[in-house]
């Protein structure tokens, strides 16, 4: 096997659930073959660089191997090099209240609502 859909690549190696939305993101540009955004019928090769946005966040890859069906976890690692940046760090955690304090006051409920967006 010379090359792979990139679709089919991208749902074999596990980055999207299904194939499905593995076209969905490359039909909104958000997957990159060598810099360059790619549809979702690209031709695949041994040694392209892909950059997408997953639902785990930013992922870059370069690949190792080819496969267009969906293989298990493990041997769906060794399709690819993954050379992701760390994710952020995480969010603002609102103070919890003590268990039994009672219902919030209006000053409490109104700064857990401006956290929230509300």
């Amino acid at each position: 096997m010379e090359s792979v859909r990139l679709d089919r690549w991208l749902s074999a190696a596990r980055i999207f659930k299904s194939r499905t939305q593995a076209t969905a993101a490359c039909d909104d540009g958000e997957v990159r073959v060598n810099g360059v955004v790619a549809k979702p019928s690209h031709a695949l090769k041994v040694g392209d660089e892909v950059s997408t946005t997953a639902p785990r966040g930013v992922v870059v890859l370069d690949v190792r191997a080819l496969s267009d069906r969906r293989l298990s976890p493990a041997l769906a690692r060794e399709l690819y090099v993954d050379r992701s940046p760390p994710p952020p760090p995480k969010g603002e955690v609102f103070p919890l209240r003590d268990r039994g304090a009672g219902r919030p006051t209006k000053v409490e409920r109104r700064a857990v609502e401006r956290f929230r967006g509300r």
